[in-house]
């Protein structure tokens, strides 16, 4: 029996794709655990504490959900957090090489204790990347159905400010 999984990410802003992976993973376990990425060599658009809350409100519909952050390697916050099983989204073979790489890695620094397991997105947002998003967002494009409505509002706040 799978008690926790983890997707992590930098979601920086969570993007629709995100959240189909993560309507998928919830299935998967007792609890998914939603780990935002504190990457201090990134400048994120959004502050850890933006990007929980935009989580939060777009997976509140969803009830064995935790969102929480952290930094440092994934096995490490694996380990002391008891994770299962590890869930990685896939959008194209170029996701593939990458990913296959980290989780042999952390395969290794795991000692095999924890599966990684590989998602499809959808192909209604196999373009999508919280990088886009972002561009696009700021040169005044139309975001609509790339993120969720919450999520949305809240970066419509955010550059009003």
């Amino acid at each position: 029996m799978i008690k926790k999984v983890l997707y992590a990410g930098s979601f920086d802003p969570i993007t629709n794709g995100h959240l189909d992976l993560i309507n998928r993973a919830a299935k998967l376990g007792d609890i998914l655990v939603v780990g935002v990425i504190e990457n201090r060599s990134k400048k994120p658009f959004f502050t850890v504490e933006e990007r929980m809350d935009m989580i939060e409100k777009a997976t509140d519909h969803i009830p064995n959900i935790e969102v929480d952050h952290f930094d440092g390697l994934l096995a490490h916050y694996v380990k002391q957090n008891n994770i299962d099983v590890v869930i990685r989204g896939l959008r194209a073979t170029m996701d593939f090489e990458y990913e296959i790489q980290m989780a042999q890695m952390n395969a290794r620094l795991y000692n095999n204790d924890v599966e990684t397991v590989f998602l499809m997105t959808s192909p209604d947002y196999s373009f999508v990347s919280s990088s886009i998003v972002k561009e696009v967002f700021t040169l005044n494009g139309d975001i609509k159905g790339l993120v969720p409505d919450k999520v949305l509002e809240y970066m419509e706040r955010k550059c009003k400010k």
